[in-house]
């Protein structure tokens, strides 16, 4: 699976729209936006701490 596609999983499973995620993380809109439609890559790193800390924060909701 792509980086892009494993930033809207992990989105979708902590039950947010790109608005509140990129407000929850910090991270501008239009780069989750760009990450999301593989315009832009974000580096592994990147995607292991957001991880990291949906899962530290227990907001990610896995079915």
């Amino acid at each position: 699976m792509s980086r892009g596609k494993e930033v809207k999983e992990l989105r979708e499973q902590m039950g947010m729209n790109r608005r509140e995620f990129c407000d929850y993380f910090g991270i501008p809109y239009r780069t989750v936006q760009d990450w999301e439609a593989e315009k832009r890559e974000l580096p592994d790193y990147v995607l292991r701490l957001l991880k990291y800390r949906a899962e530290r924060e227990k907001i990610v909701h896995r079915e």
